[in-house]
């Protein structure tokens, strides 16, 4: 455990906690815990999560635009459901991607369990833009993921970042809750009232 870890762990839980919230500046927070998280993946030869943060700091521009140009209620962005076509699309890219990335991964660095993590890379992609686009099904996909994450630092150590992932699922069931709730609101206002769902 490092003061880089310790100071990495603060930002995510943050940035987390906010995107919890429905509250935009989660992005910003969140770019300082994935630059943070970068430096501490490359150390221990995570290369596509070390990638996945440098991907992650674009993305946080792009969720911060979204989120700025949504419907805001009471200042918090209003949640969509995912549509069916679009989430079966979306998984079967990162699917592809993860097999692409795992093979370059395998092929030409010394990464320590290239599929594995490319696997989780790929997929933490779809669950962000799902994130960015205010899909509630973007925390079933994260908790998923986080689970597995938690296995994959414990084995390379990270035993803070293990902890983290762990309270990640821990968020991720709250911000599930929390989004899944605020979707049923507005659909029956929608009902009530089909002129609130025009922007």
């Amino acid at each position: 455990m490092s003061p880089l870890e310790i100071v990495a762990v603060f930002f995510n839980i943050a940035g987390v906690w906010l995107t919890a919230q429905r509250v935009r500046w989660c992005w910003p927070v969140s770019v300082v815990a994935v630059l943070l998280y970068a430096w501490i993946f490359f150390e221990v030869k995570l290369y596509s999560d070390m990638l996945l943060q440098g991907v992650f700091a674009v993305l946080q521009g792009y969720g911060w635009w979204r989120w700025s140009t949504g419907r805001m209620a009471a200042g918090k962005v209003q949640v969509e459901r995912l549509p069916r076509e679009q989430a079966w699309r979306h998984l079967l890219a990162g699917l592809l991607g993860a097999l692409l990335l795992g093979a370059l991964m395998q092929r030409f660095t010394d990464a320590a369990l290239p599929w594995f993590d490319s696997l989780l890379t790929a997929f933490s992609l779809v669950a962000s833009l799902w994130a960015a686009r205010k899909y509630v099904a973007s925390w079933w996909l994260w908790i998923v993921l986080d689970s597995a994450y938690v296995g994959l630092f414990l084995y390379k150590g990270l035993s803070l970042t293990a902890g983290l992932y762990a309270g990640f699922v821990i968020l991720a069931l709250y911000g599930l809750r929390t989004w899944a709730g605020e979707l049923r609101r507005q659909e029956s206002r929608s009902a009530l009232d089909p002129a609130c769902d025009s922007p």
